[in-house]
């Protein structure tokens, strides 16, 4: 083992689990320390201040100066009692992270002292250099203002000595550069869409809440190691390494126990998580070695979003403490299995019912049908565009392997509720509904109740999969922002839903009851959206040409798959909702394309330095040194003799010069053809080169230097191996 290698893995050998202080309260009582709730609210607020910001939270009711002012002097107060200092807007540029100004309480006091400060202008409002983030052409570099603008329906936190005040970011000229702004906008358009279905139902009704439970997967690696592997440095993956020969065939790591040096992180992490009001939950080892879980209890989408944006930055900063380094690339291992982040997502009402979850009378039942059925449709016209909201660089990597769902959506149901579905598309009216006078409705929809009970097929090759009072999207990457996939499914289940009204109320209007409206139309939508329903493998060829003849999105090429947001069909879901208008989503777009490009690029960039600097230099060594020895050989041993002492000598010295002939020839090839693709005009056009020139080079590269990495003596080999990186000691 080289030297370099040597002292790195045994400082992470030795690395010392750091002592986590557990807190002499049980969870329950230090649960939101450090966040503005409304149990502090009502402390710190007046009590006419109280009301209108809640007011604000639960309905989006307007707040005036005066109220702000108060508010801003009571959150002044809370946080100056924890020690606060700062305070900073925090939102989420398209960037796939967070960003943040920090600014102290000071002013000046005009009387050439200071004073400590924060006003409701500052709380509502601030006017960040939005210059550098990216934007897609909205608007020019000397246009730079952006605003950032208080969400009241996300709390305040305290983060060290900073009060952070969630936010959406907008540009000078209006247009969102950011998720929160469209996810707001999208959760508002599934609230008043679905509580116009709901009072079919019950018009008491007053608003629908979409809900979010993420379940965040992750890799740990210890940080010696890590410093020591410039490609997980800078791009997030080995974009090489053999697979070791023990990696997770025996299935022994899933749910086992759990590392001491791990159980010591994931408790310092939840402690930290439940002091900042993240209901975490669920921890445990995950399929691959050294893959982990959490997840928190479900929360309102807009919440969700903010604490796994939050948890990511959380789980960093802890990891870094105990000697680890958290890896949320999607696929940072080749040969294991990558990390996704289940979206778990629902709809329930100010009433306390859960839209997905199956009732105990006809009506519940029916209602219950109503949701599946329009969220099936939903998912069915806008296959393309959820694929699309999940797709990146990194995801590419994970989506169709062996561990995540492929790359085609499709939604999987269960035995018995495809039974039920099958069972109204091929039953006739008089078989389904009947009225009898006051006595209301008799639906033959058998046993319903029973899939809460009976609800154990599972299929994990669906990306969009029923799981018994919600769905399931499981195509999520682990580094994404969540937002992406609920914009886009919430969007579309409004447009959905309020389609769905039309066309009953105008059954309805024609004289036809409303029972039987309701059937007929959801028949009709059975009928339609079957191409999505989908129980068996998504991994097998067969369903990859099973799914192009149904018309589902097989487009596997992730800039041409970014196309479908701007297809006629998404513009005018978007549009229609009042999400994003058309010029938002080519300027999101132009993004996304230019972030593909520059990750594929970096990864070249990096794979070039290290095959040429790291593995061709220590393979020439390698090589070298079997020269000599078959020189030596031809000196001590007859030539006949020594031919055959030397001939495996010889089919490595031959075999090394091969690979790195390949290596130095292939890396000089994807400099000429990033030099091509970087002069390519427009940034789609750019992105489809970079995937389908450059891209394909890293893994033929990597399978050479791989192959290498296996007859090289293993001291001479600079970088830590999976057999090292996998498994912590």
């Amino acid at each position: 083992m080289s030297e370099l290698r040597f002292r790195v893995v045994e400082s992470a050998f030795h690395a010392k689990a750091k002592e986590v202080t557990v807190p002499a309260e049980r969870p329950s009582e230090y649960f939101g320390k450090y966040v503005f709730s409304r149990e502090k609210m009502f402390k710190y607020l007046p009590s006419t201040v109280y009301a209108r910001l809640v007011d604000a939270m639960d309905h989006g009711a307007a707040l005036d100066r005066s109220v702000a002012d108060e508010v801003a002097s009571g959150m002044k107060r809370w946080a100056e009692e924890l020690g606060v200092t700062h305070y900073t807007h925090w939102f989420q540029p398209l960037t796939e992270g967070t960003a943040e100004k920090h600014d102290a309480f000071v002013e000046h006091d005009g009387k050439g002292g200071m004073m400590e400060e924060f006003s409701g202008k500052l709380l509502v409002q601030q006017e960040p250099d939005a210059s550098s983030f990216p934007n897609g052409g909205i608007r020019n570099t000397f246009e730079a203002r952006g605003y950032s603008a208080w969400d009241p329906s996300s709390p305040v936190f305290v983060v060290d000595d900073t009060l952070c005040i969630p936010t959406v970011f907008i540009a000078y000229t209006g247009e969102s550069l950011d998720y929160k702004a469209p996810l707001l906008k999208a959760l508002r358009a599934v609230d008043k869409a679905a509580v116009e279905v709901c009072h079919y139902f019950d018009p008491s009704v007053k608003k629908v809440v979409s809900y979010l439970g993420w379940e965040q997967e992750y890799f740990l690696v210890d940080e010696g190691l890590y410093a020591a592997r410039p490609d997980l440095l800078l791009t997030g993956r080995t974009l090489m390494g053999h697979e070791a020969s023990k990696n997770q065939q025996l299935e022994d790591h899933y749910f086992g126990a759990i590392p001491t040096r791990v159980a010591a992180f994931m408790k310092d992490l939840e402690i930290q998580a439940l002091e900042l009001g993240i209901p975490v939950k669920t921890r445990h080892n995950e399929v691959a070695p050294n893959q982990f879980e959490l997840a928190p209890i479900f929360e309102e989408c807009n919440l969700a979003v903010d604490h796994n944006m939050l948890i990511m930055s959380l789980m960093r900063k802890v990891a870094r403490t105990h000697g680890f380094r958290v890896l949320l690339h999607e696929k940072p291992f080749k040969g294991v299995n990558g990390s996704g982040k289940h979206n778990n997502w629902s709809l329930g009402t100010d009433t306390g019912v859960l839209l997905m979850a199956p009732g105990k009378t006809a009506e519940e039942n029916l209602r219950f049908i109503t949701f599946i059925v329009n969220t099936l449709m939903a998912v069915f016209r806008h296959n393309g565009l959820l694929k699309a909201s999940i797709m990146s660089a990194t995801n590419a990597h994970r989506l169709g392997a062996n561990e995540a769902p492929p790359a085609i959506i499709s939604s999987f149901l269960g035995t018995q509720l495809s039974r039920v579905l099958d069972h109204l598309e091929e039953s006739t009216d008089e078989e389904l509904v009947l009225l009898e006078g006051k006595h209301g409705m008799k639906l033959d929809i058998p046993q319903i109740p029973e899939l809460l009970i009976d609800n154990t097929d599972r299929n994990r090759t669906s990306p969009f999969a029923f799981t018994g009072n919600r769905f399931e999207f499981r195509a999520v990457g682990s580094e994404a922002n969540c937002a992406s996939a609920m914009i886009a499914l919430n969007a579309a289940v409004a447009e959905q839903l309020t389609d769905f009204k039309a066309e009953v109320d105008a059954l309805m209007e024609k004289g036809e009851a409303k029972e039987a409206a309701l059937i007929r139309v959801i028949r009709k939508y059975i009928k339609i959206c079957k191409p999505i329903r989908f129980d068996g493998n998504g991994y097998s060829d067969e369903w990859k040409a099973e799914a192009e003849r149904r018309g589902l999105d097989c487009e596997t090429s992730c800039p041409v798959i970014f196309d479908n947001y701007l297809s006629a069909d998404s513009i005018a879901m978007f549009g229609s909702t009042g999400v994003m208008t058309q010029v938002e989503l080519e300027a999101r777009n132009e993004v996304k394309w230019e972030t593909y490009t520059k990750k594929i690029q970096i990864e070249a960039r990096v794979l070039g330095d290290l095959a040429m600097n790291h593995i061709v230099p220590v393979a020439i060594e390698y090589q070298s040194k079997l020269i000599d020895n078959v020189y030596k050989m031809k000196g001590l041993f007859s030539a006949e003799e020594a031919d055959k002492l030397s001939a495996e000598n010889l089919a490595i010295i031959r075999e090394i010069s091969e690979r790195t002939a390949y290596i130095k020839e292939h890396v000089d090839a994807m400099v000429e053809a990033r030099k091509v693709a970087n002069k390519i005009g427009g940034e789609r056009a750019k992105a489809v080169a970079y995937h389908d020139t450059i891209a394909p080079m890293l893994e033929q590269i990597r399978y050479h230097i791989d192959k290498l990495e296996l007859i090289v003596d293993d001291q001479m080999w600079t970088l830590p191996k999976y057999r090292e990186l996998l498994f912590i000691r």
